[in-house]
């Protein structure tokens, strides 16, 4: 320890030293302008770093460096010669049949070299769970974020200025935006058929309606939550070139760039082999960035176009066109004796899904299965509904359904603590899991600390001297 310690004067010194140095011209370090900024190759390693490679010692990143020089490549960063740019064109309504769409006028602008809509794509539809998701939409736009066509020019500007060129004529249909509203036999179906219901999930524990009946008290409450944006730092990104041999290279913001092959694959109807897709590094996720958006467009304009086309999301299209956390309505019923043990907790979930599917399947099993909370119940019903809606697509966000549902049954415990004069820690440590306590889908559990996770915090925050 007293080695590093004298290291570290050592090197305070000599950068004292270097100060004092240029301290009397106080000018910036300059480097010639004819000459290229270098950066050593290699960086000092410590002896004790080498000695003991990870216990103990800082682990550095490797891409961390590369983040604080600036030298970090984003899909933006990245160009090609002949390189396009292309932009895509929203949908006007929220729920509407396309009648036709003209883009003569567009292909006549300045700069424009190729455009696209949704009959020329092989297979316009896809989804991580359903394929009911177009690439562009055609013949039905079933939200505002739905791309009805695009463009690729040589310029963003040009590109922008030929979206303002292009004519589609629409047949507005009737939207439905409440989820509850979608549940309803007379409300206006999303995707045609008898119902906006497009999964479901069902959990039993015990009998119910006996435990309630047998709880010498009963809580009620409807909880709800708001979509959420991820909001990346790095918008959606996407460059596409084919070589002479009919391959394409995409170079993709994706985080699941497998599952991406597999959609461009079947949606440009070409086999994987001849499609390479590159992650690069991804300045933001947070579940955003789990499915295609618009690399099979991107695709498309460069194959037309013969040359490399990229393709970056405004912030405008990542509010409207890109997936968000879902909204959840949720009714809680539960019931406690006196001493505020849970006998029993009824659940109802309706999840707003927006118009399409996306990785609602996930989200609601997992929303489905956390919904009773960390607590020994005996007696859990839980009924989930998806629901389509004309809003944007709902999709993956970090927690898939468990924040939504841990704010519901934390702030009913918080309501039957007050209610019942007990402490809040107390109720939860009074119902809690324990070592081998089943879970609402009959799992035993195993290495439970929640107790102890609860008591260690609340020692930590002097909880008690704060209730008292």
């Amino acid at each position: 320890m007293a080695t590093r310690v004298k290291d570290v004067q050592t090197n305070v010194e000599d950068l004292v030293t270097a100060r004092e140095a240029r301290a009397p011209s106080r000018q910036p370090l300059a480097v010639p302008i004819d000459q290229p900024v270098t950066f050593p190759l290699e960086l000092p390693e410590s002896e004790a770093r080498l000695r003991t490679p990870a216990v103990g010692q800082r682990a550095t990143r490797p891409d961390g460096r590369l983040h604080g020089l600036g030298q970090t490549q984003y899909i933006d960063d990245i160009t090609f010669p002949h390189m396009l740019h292309a932009k895509i064109l929203r949908s006007e309504y929220a729920h509407a049949r396309i009648v036709s769409i003209d883009t003569s006028e567009a292909e006549k602008m300045p700069g424009v070299i190729a455009t696209l809509t949704g009959a020329e794509v092989p297979e316009n539809s896809f989804g991580p769970t359903y394929q009911d998701q177009p690439i562009l939409a055609y013949p039905i736009a079933r939200h505002r974020g739905d791309g009805v066509a695009a463009v690729a020019a040589t310029t963003e500007q040009f590109a922008l200025d030929a979206l303002e060129k292009i004519r589609v004529e629409y047949e507005p249909l009737p939207a439905v935006f409440d989820p509850l509203e979608a549940l309803e036999d007379d409300s206006p179906k999303v995707h045609g058929g008898d119902t906006n219901i497009y999964t479901s999930k069902v959990i039993k524990k015990g009998d119910v309606e006996a435990g309630l009946a047998a709880s010498d008290h009963v809580f009620e409450r409807r909880f709800s939550t708001q979509m959420v944006e991820h909001v990346p730092l790095e918008p959606h990104a996407t460059i596409a070139s084919w070589d002479g041999n009919g391959r394409v290279s995409i170079w993709s913001s994706l985080g699941r760039i497998t599952l991406g092959r597999e959609d461009l694959a079947r949606t440009l109807q070409m086999p994987q082999s001849r499609i390479r897709l590159i992650g690069t590094v991804v300045g933001g996720n947070f579940g955003g960035k789990n499915e295609i958006t618009n690399e099979p467009i991107v695709a498309l304009l460069s194959r037309k176009s013969r040359r490399p086309v990229k393709a970056i999301y405004s912030r405008g299209d990542e509010f409207v066109s890109s997936t968000i956390r879902h909204p959840f309505i949720m009714d809680y019923t539960t019931g406690v004796d006196n001493e505020g043990r849970i006998l029993a907790r009824k659940i109802r979930l309706v999840l707003d899904g927006g118009a399409y599917c996306s990785w609602t399947g996930t989200t609601i099993g997992k929303g489905s299965i956390l919904a009773p909370g960390p607590y020994n119940i005996d007696n859990v019903l839980v009924e989930a509904y998806a629901v389509y809606t004309n809003k944007t697509t709902t999709g993956a966000m970090r927690g898939f359904g468990a924040p939504q549902v841990c704010f519901a049954y934390e702030s009913q415990m918080d309501d039957m603590a007050d209610a019942l004069g007990i402490d809040p820690l107390e109720i939860r440590l009074r119902n809690g899991f324990s070592e081998n306590s089943l879970s609402p889908t009959g799992q035993s559990l195993q290495s439970v600390a929640l107790k102890e996770s609860l008591t260690q915090a609340a020692d930590r925050f002097r909880w008690k001297e704060w209730q008292a």
